[in-house]
Formats: C-alpha cells, structure tokens, sequence
C-alpha cells in the first residue's frame, strides 16, 4: 500500500465544483485585490474565529510581523518564542528589528511551558508569542496572567491551528492578535500563499491593514513606512469556499487522530499527549522515537510517508548563529528535533490506510 504524508485530491474533488466556481467568479468580474471577495471572506473567518476584525495578508509570516509591528515592537525589544516551532515565529520578531527569547516546550504536548517563560522575561521584554503547533492550543490562561503581571502583548501564532478550541473559546482570541496561515497545506488552505491577522482592538487591525498597503490609510496618503501585504481576491475566494466545510473536515481529524492513538501499541513509540481543556485539530499527529532513523526505513520500505518537524531547532540554524546559544542549551527543544515523526494526516485517509499505518507502527 502506498500512503503519502499529506494529499489534497481527497478534498479538492469534493470541492471541486465550488472552487471552480470560485475562480470564475473573480475572473468574471475582473476585480483581483481589495474586492469583495476579500471583504467576504474576512467578514466570515472574524465571525468563525469569534473576533471583531480580521485583516486578509499575503501570508502567514506577514501575518505575525504585522502584529508585532502593530504593537509597536521594534529595534531594542525582546519577544519570547517557544525554542521548538517552525522558523518564521522567530524570523517574524527579527524582521521588526526585536530579537527572539527561545524558552522550552512541555515534552509531552511540544508547546511552550508557561512555567519557564518567567524566568526570561527582561526589562526589554515587549511580548509573548505562543504558538499553536500541530493544531493543539497552547495552555493559555497562565501564559494571559504572565503577560498581564508584566504588562506584555501576546500575539498568538495560529498557522496550525485553525478552530482549535481552549477551554470552549477558539484560539486567536486570547492574545491582543492572532496570525494565520493559510498555506496549502494548512487545515484551511488556499491553492497558494495567503494569511491573516485576527484581533479584537479597531486601532490594531486599522493599523496592520494599513503597513500591509504601503502604509496607506487612504489612497495615496501613507502613514507609516509600510509593504505590500494584502490577500488576494482569488485566494480569498478558495478560502471563503473551502470554510464551511473546515469543521467537518476536523472532525474527521480527530477521528483518525483518535484511530492512531488507541491503535498504537508499540512502547518504542510516544503518541501526543491532550490537555484536558483543549480540542485539537490535528495539523499534524507526531509522534516520538528514540530509534528514528530506523523507522524512516521501515517506512519507506513499506510506502508510508512522513515528515519531521523540525529537523533542525532554530538556535542552532545558521541564520540565527548571532545568538550564541550553543548546542545541549536547549536539549527538549533538541529532544524533539531528533525523535519526532509526522506520520500521515489528512482529509480522506480511509480506515485501511490508516490500520496499515498503525500495523507497520506496532510491527517496528
């Protein structure tokens, strides 16, 4: 059997005619950026995620160093990241001019630990970015009493976590804003770059729409030295056509999520770990093994894909080498980076495919 890590075709040929549709609808009206498609979709996805505003954006890196940038984070501030995350959290604080604080994850849920966030806070401390990795919310209510107690911004990164919930409230509502990605791959995915920035305060979301225009509040008048950051009126029909069905398709996530989870047996295999509070929607369901290398080959000998997330952590990237923060700094971070396999997840697995997965697990 062959099952690669990821594909599309399940869902795109259920959504075949409304995405076509989609596309002919923009291309008919010959209106390609700040339309109404744009409009529509940030209407819908504000009133999905339970916030006031919601600000289309190229993509979901934009996403976040519009937030920051908002905030008014810049050149001399620090903001803490977790240590284990996919690169653009840190490289969004660096493009505002801040320098990422890496501080480690709990082991078991591979999210920043608010219990070691503390103990890095500084008098140059402006804010705090969780992120959501995998789909699973990060433990949210001591990371908002921290920032409170010290007076910082949280600026959520939401790239893989679309409608998951904490304690009944979806993500990208705690913090003081939120960035998406919609990335193909993602939960919800445009069929190219594109993001967004959520939040409930009219002056950030005024102000992050305006550095994504040039800086421009009106037409020709710029107000900050801003970019060119804006989500397209094509994408932002593939995406309004894609979110009514994203719910169902998470549910069908935790459905294999929880298949793996009962059927995996072997003890050479750590399966993620819930928090009691959250609903995850299974970006991706990574596992741990000591003896990973050696499982790559059981897999590829057998057609099963994967992906490992993250190869390499960040403090050891050479584009952060500036840091100084040796190897064995942050060994959960490094933990992880050695042992973690993203094992298929997407919308469409059959029952055989994913038994075959749990059955080529069990027999390594």
């Amino acid at each position: 059997m062959k099952i690669p890590f990821v594909s599309f075709l399940p869902m795109e040929k259920e959504l075949n005619n409304d995405l076509r549709g989609a596309f002919d609808r923009v291309f008919t009206r010959s209106w390609y950026i700040e339309g109404e498609e744009d409009k529509a979709f940030e209407k819908a996805f504000a009133e999905y995620c339970g916030t006031k505003y919601c600000i289309g954006v190229g993509n979901g890196l934009d996403a976040l160093m519009l937030s920051l940038r908002a905030l008014g984070v810049g050149v001399g501030d620090e903001v803490i990241v977790p240590s284990n995350t996919y690169i653009a959290t840190a490289l969004a604080v660096t493009y505002v001019g801040a320098t990422p604080v890496f501080v480690e994850p709990d082991i078991r849920t591979f999210n920043i630990n608010p219990a070691l966030i503390e103990e890095k806070i500084t008098g140059k401390t402006k804010a705090i970015m969780p992120v959501h990795l995998y789909g699973q919310a990060c433990d949210m209510d001591p990371i908002m009493a921290i920032a409170k107690k010290h007076n910082l911004f949280v600026v959520e990164d939401c790239a893989q976590a679309h409608g998951a919930t904490y304690k009944g409230e979806k993500i990208g509502t705690f913090g003081d804003a939120a960035g998406f990605s919609f990335y193909p791959g993602k939960n919800l995915g445009a069929l190219g770059d594109a993001g967004a920035v959520v939040t409930n305060n009219k002056d950030i979301a005024d102000k992050v729409r305006a550095l994504g225009n040039y800086g421009s509040d009106y037409k020709y008048h710029h107000v900050y030295k801003g970019c060119n950051s804006r989500l397209d009126e094509l994408q932002a029909a593939f995406l309004s056509a894609k979110l009514p069905h994203l719910d169902r398709m998470n549910e069908e996530r935790r459905r294999i999520a929880a298949k793996y989870t009962a059927g995996i047996k072997n003890p050479k295999i750590t399966v993620p770990f819930v928090l009691d509070d959250c609903v995850p929607v299974w970006h991706i369901y990574g596992i741990r093994c000591a003896e990973r290398e050696k499982l790559e080959k059981h897999f590829t000998e057998r057609g099963i894909g994967f992906n490992k997330h993250y190869p390499i952590p960040m403090h050891l990237q050479e584009c952060y080498k500036e840091l100084n923060i040796p190897r064995g700094a942050l060994p959960i971070a490094e933990e992880i980076s050695s042992t973690e396999l993203s094992i298929p997840m997407y919308y469409g697995m059959t029952d055989e495919e994913v038994q075959y997965v749990i059955e080529e697990l069990n027999k390594f």
